[in-house]
């Protein structure tokens, strides 16, 4: 009976692994973070079948709506919360979830009719995997800790403040965060003496964007770090020679009134929209940081660097589903944009205080996977898995500055291929 219900399940995956790469604009889910449909580590490389994860429920905040604290149709926002035991039990890890952004009306009032716009939609329960496992062989730091998913579905990685009446659509990013964590604190978080944010894609960004404000809510002597997985969205020019992406994030901003959220430290050098990129932001978080991410995130170059506007003619459309089909002139122009993203978190990995685990895989969310975050076969740099280097990092145990060779070096990716 068990196998039956994991070849069923595998054919959903392999059913919905291309969901939301077809407008960049969000009138389809940027969804490669995966929620249910990935978590378990299946997909056409066939890596790893794992138990069959703890499924945890639905909590709406209370008092949210009072407060202004909505999704973009108004429903009260909401979270998934697994209680700590024993030596977790006073120690927090809370998952902002990702989703792409809504950057028009049109994209906005077609994403409240779906879960990354209100929590009608949402699912009533989700599956705890990668990270949030409750397994110490699946999660050996954080299995026992009180895990927290916090839903997204405000479009803007947390952080609008703004609204439009004709459309009905209530852009409440940065009160959903803070009543998410005014809510979490009043349930014993405060009395942490260990928490983690973390974050995947748009909640990549939202870590960082609120890792300095997650860290005042805590007493001095309480340890937090911030971690954001495949966030590290990069402000460069794409195929076509245009910066699709920055014109994205300058609509999300000015539609959303997300200007009033970014840090200050940025804001009062740079224009709002480079400093919605973490690129921009990540020198001054004073708060510890740890970066995974992907080389060659294919959610960047399926959505940014060679999205179906940048790329009108099709030349890109079989390199971004399949690395394997990239021309040698698609591989030199990836292999630029790798060069440009360890140019990024150059100044920021001399920082004692921070973490990388940057390799050289076609792969975007590796902490959510159970089979890229932690398995036999979980891709590593030198002999460290991703899980490994989180943990050690976290704890103080060894100094994590990991950056793989380039491609094709490293031989233990879980790459995503897309039919």
């Amino acid at each position: 009976m068990k196998l039956l219900w994991v070849l069923g399940f595998m054919g959903m995956v392999l059913c919905r692994r291309t969901d939301g790469f077809a407008d960049v604009n969000g009138t389809k889910e940027e969804d490669l973070h995966y929620t249910e449909s990935n978590v378990y580590g299946y997909g056409p490389n066939g890596y790893g079948v794992f138990s069959r994860p703890l499924m945890v429920g639905l909590t709406l905040i209370n008092g949210a709506a009072a407060k202004g604290a909505v999704c973009l149709d108004g429903t009260s926002p909401g979270y998934h919360i697994h209680r700590g035991y024993g030596s977790g039990a006073n120690s927090w890890l809370i998952q902002l979830e990702g989703g792409g952004w809504c950057d028009t009306i049109r994209n906005c009032v077609y994403r409240k009719k779906t879960r990354r716009g209100s929590s009608a939609y949402m699912e009533k329960q989700i599956p705890f995997a990668g990270i949030l496992s409750n397994k110490a062989g699946e999660n050996p730091d954080f299995y026992n800790w009180n895990r927290v998913k916090v839903r997204y579905c405000d479009g803007a990685s947390f952080g609008g403040d703004s609204q439009n009446e004709a459309a009905q659509l209530y852009f409440r990013g940065q009160r959903i965060w803070e009543a998410a964590m005014a809510d979490l604190m009043s349930k014993g978080m405060r009395y942490a003496n260990q928490a983690l944010l973390s974050g995947c894609s748009a909640g990549g960004v939202a870590t960082v964007l609120h890792c300095d404000e997650f860290r005042a809510m805590f007493r001095g002597t309480t340890r937090v770090k911030c971690l954001s997985d495949a966030g590290l969205f990069l402000d460069v020019i794409d195929v076509s020679g245009r910066r699709t992406l920055r014109n994205m994030f300058r609509r999300v901003v000015s539609l959303q009134g997300a200007y009033k959220s970014l840090p200050w430290s940025c804001t009062n050098r740079l224009n709002p929209t480079l400093c919605f990129f973490p690129q921009h932001l990540i020198a001054s978080v004073k708060t510890p940081l740890f970066l995974v991410n992907a080389a060659y995130d294919t959610w960047q170059l399926q959505a940014s660097l060679a999205s179906p506007t940048a790329d009108p003619n099709g030349l890109w459309h079989e390199c971004t589903k399949n690395h394997a089909r990239c021309a040698a002139w698609q591989m030199n122009f990836l292999q630029g944009f790798r060069n440009q993203m360890l140019k990024a978190v150059s100044g920021f990995s001399r920082g004692s205080k921070n973490g990388l685990f940057i390799n050289s895989c076609f792969a975007h969310c590796q902490t959510e996977r159970q089979d890229t975050w932690f398995s036999q076969n979980s891709p590593h740099i030198g002999n460290k898995g991703i899980a490994k280097s989180v943990g050690n990092w976290y704890f103080d145990r060894v100094n994590i500055k990991a950056i793989d060779c380039p491609y094709p070096c490293d031989k233990s990716c879980h790459n995503l291929v897309f039919r």
